[in-house]
C-alpha cells in the first residue's frame, strides 16, 4: 500500500537520495471533476453503434484511455474489426458534445486548485493526460491555473494511451528544456506523477517516475501499486512526500 494509507521504504544505507524536482499530474479526476461526464459521452457514443458500457466497465477498462482508444477498444470488445471512418466519426461526435458542455467550464476536484498554486510555488508543473490540449487549456484557464503549468503533454501528441508510458515520457522531455531542469538534465526518477487511474499509476512507473495516487474514481485498494495513495489532495502534505522522495 503507498504511504499515504500505508509506510515507505528507507533508504538503503550508502545510497544517495533522489530529489522531487518537478511534478507531472493526470488531469481528469485529478485536477477537474470531468470522469462521470466522460462516462455519459462514451456511454452515448457506444450507444450509437448498439453497444453498451457499465460504470463498471467504464472505470476498469476506460478510465486511463483517450478518446481514440475507448472508441479501438469499444470494437475490440465487441468483436468487431475496427473502421477507422466510423471512429473519426465518433470522435468528432464527442469532441464537439464535450466542447459544448465544458463551454463554462467545470468544476475542481476538492482542494485541487489549492494543491495546485502550493506545489507551483515549489517545483515546475506539467500535465501528462489523454485529453486533448484545446480541452485542457480552456478548462485550466477558467480555474486561473493555466500559467502554473509549465508543459503540457496531452492525447495530440501521443498515438497510444496510457498504460503506455508516452505521454509522461513526453512530458519529461518538454520539462528538461525548461532552464531550471535543463542543466544537470531532469531524471524520470525526480518526477512525481499524480494520478487517479490504476493503469495511469502503471504509466508513470513504467516511465520510471514515482507516483501519488488519488482515491477519486477508484478505491484505495486497486491503486496499493502506486508509492503513495490518499483519498483527496487535503491530505496530501507535500513537504513530507519531498522529505520522503527516494
Amino acid at each position: 500500500m503507498g504511504a499515504g494509507l500505508g509506510s515507505s521504504a528507507l533508504i538503503p544505507v550508502g545510497a544517495e537520495p533522489t530529489l522531487l524536482r518537478a511534478i507531472i499530474f493526470d488531469f481528469d479526476g485529478v485536477i477537474v471533476d470531468s470522469e462521470y461526464l466522460i462516462l455519459k459521452l462514451t456511454q452515448q457514443m457506444a450507444a450509437q453503434e448498439g453497444w453498451t458500457v457499465t460504470e463498471d466497465e467504464y472505470f476498469r477498462d476506460y478510465l486511463a484511455l483517450d478518446d481514440r482508444g475507448m472508441i479501438e477498444h469499444l470494437y475490440q470488445s465487441h468483436d468487431r474489426p475496427l473502421d477507422a471512418e466510423r471512429r473519426d466519426a465518433l470522435l468528432a461526435w464527442k469532441f464537439h458534445a464535450y466542447q459544448e458542455i465544458i463551454r463554462n467550464g467545470l468544476p475542481p476536484m476538492p482542494g485541487a486548485v489549492e494543491f495546485v498554486k502550493e506545489a507551483a510555488a515549489r517545483f515546475p508543473l506539467a500535465i501528462a493526460s489523454g485529453s486533448l490540449r484545446v480541452e485542457i487549456e480552456h478548462l485550466l484557464g477558467r480555474l486561473g491555473l493555466r500559467e502554473l503549468f509549465s508543459v503540457l503533454a496531452t492525447a495530440d501528441d501521443c498515438e497510444r494511451s496510457k498504460p503506455d508510458p508516452g505521454v509522461y515520457l513526453l512530458a519529461l522531455k518538454r520539462l528538461r528544456q525548461l532552464p531550471p531542469l535543463e542543466n544537470p538534465p531532469l531524471a524520470a526518477a525526480e518526477c512525481l506523477a499524480i494520478e487517479d487511474a490504476p493503469l495511469g499509476v502503471v504509466a508513470a512507473q513504467k516511465a520510471g517516475m514515482k507516483c501519488l495516487a488519488l482515491a477519486h474514481s477508484r478505491p484505495p485498494e486497486e491503486l496499493r501499486h502506486a508509492e503513495w495513495v490518499f483519498h483527496e489532495f487535503d491530505e496530501v502534505d507535500l513537504g513530507k512526500i519531498q522529505a520522503e522522495f527516494r
